[in-house]
């Protein structure tokens, strides 16, 4: 089973981080906001599948949903592989390749032994928190490739390699950090643990906010005269561009580079410096694995011996709401109003989460506590 989950887990960073310039390659007509869909659209097969296979898994042998849903996972990749053949539509047949990835990808979905009540108010608030802390990462993880080449004039293959670089760096921390986490919950407590891992990653986000003056440099090669947006930026600006368009090379095969104009923020947003992406990427990186594992164990002690096939299945969906969610939802902030706008939303979101576990920390507590209080209070 861990061998499953890791080998599914790399499958995924591989894909996470090319899927932007495989779509831009197979697809010219596809946007950043289309890219927030596709990406999304492997969360919304795995919201569909996720309480079915908990479901089955919990009156039929795990077997049966192991093996088909890695048949069905096998055959989506296949897909995924040969949608630059089709001579038309290819967007959308990456689209589908990435839902039926999404679909087949509920072999986590796993039963226990069970008897009892649960605190449904302390199952609905760790569902949201799950929500959130997916929300985030998935935001994360889907602008990193658009983020780098718009401020760093990165091509696509720089982006996929140098941000493939980092993720291989943030997943040994994340290792690390579940090694330590589990020594350190034994003496603070999951609740505790958890609260922490939420104000790293609302720090992480305040840090990558845009709070310099430099601006990010413009994607020369898509200025058109009727895609430039008049602004007043713009106006003051223009001579400037003049003179720059006529430095250009005559060779339209170089890839173009920078923040695209046709993204007017571009115009008056400074630049996020490197040193800041790298900062947020540590401390994300740190902090998402602390809240994705203590949800896991908060969630699982709530439950207690209940059959869990079914809740996790739930547990699981709500993850994938949020991941279909936090790829649209920053695709299109991000182009419509620039990163300002979009990291700001998310730390607004982070608070909220963490005002919830302040209201609801005193009913995180696991099934065998609260069973022993109960028992006490009707004695």
């Amino acid at each position: 089973m861990y061998l499953t989950m890791f080998l599914s887990s790399v499958g995924f960073s591989i894909v996470i981080m090319s899927v932007w310039p495989y779509l831009q390659k197979i697809d010219p007509t596809a946007d950043a906001s289309f890219l927030g869909w596709i990406i999304a659209s492997y969360s919304i097969g795995q919201m569909v599948a996720s309480p079915l296979f908990g479901l089955w898994s919990n009156y039929r042998p795990r077997r049966e949903p192991l093996v088909v849903s890695t048949a069905i996972s096998v055959a989506a990749n296949c897909l995924y592989a040969y949608v630059h053949v089709p001579h038309s539509h290819n967007k959308y047949y990456m689209l589908t390749a990435r839902a039926l990835v999404g679909f087949g990808a509920e072999s986590s979905v796993l039963d226990q032994d069970a008897e009892g009540s649960v605190d449904h108010v302390a199952v609905v608030a760790i569902n949201f928190l799950f929500f959130v802390i997916l929300f985030v990462f998935a935001v994360f993880e889907t602008i990193a490739t658009p983020l780098t080449m718009d401020m760093y004039s990165w091509t696509r293959k720089e982006a996929v390699f140098y941000n493939g670089i980092i993720l291989s760096v943030v997943g040994i921390e994340s290792v690390i950090v579940f090694m330590v986490v589990k020594m350190l919950s034994k003496r603070t407590g999951e609740r505790a643990i958890l609260h922490g891992g939420l104000l790293i990653v609302l720090v992480g986000f305040f840090i990558l906010l845009p709070w310099g003056k430099k601006l990010p440099n413009i994607q020369w090669q898509e200025l058109k005269n009727n895609s430039i947006p008049r602004t007043t930026s713009t106006e003051m600006l223009m001579p400037f561009w003049s003179l720059q368009a006529m430095q250009l090379p005559s060779n339209h095969t170089v890839e173009p580079v920078g923040c695209p104009v046709t993204q007017s923020w571009c115009l008056n947003t400074p630049m996020i410096y490197l040193a800041q992406y790298i900062s947020s990427d540590i401390l994300i990186g740190l902090g998402y694995p602390v809240c994705n594992v203590m949800s896991y164990t908060l969630y699982s002690k709530i439950l207690g011996p209940k059959p869990q096939g079914v809740y996790m299945g739930w547990l699981t969906a709500s993850g994938s709401g949020a991941r279909i969610l936090g790829p649209v939802f920053v695709s299109q902030i991000y182009t419509h109003l620039g990163p300002r706008w979009a990291f700001s939303l998310i730390c607004g979101v982070v608070v909220v989460s963490l005002l919830l576990l302040e209201i609801v920390y005193k009913r995180l507590i696991a099934f065998s506590v609260r069973y022993g209080r109960m028992q006490e209070e009707n004695c």
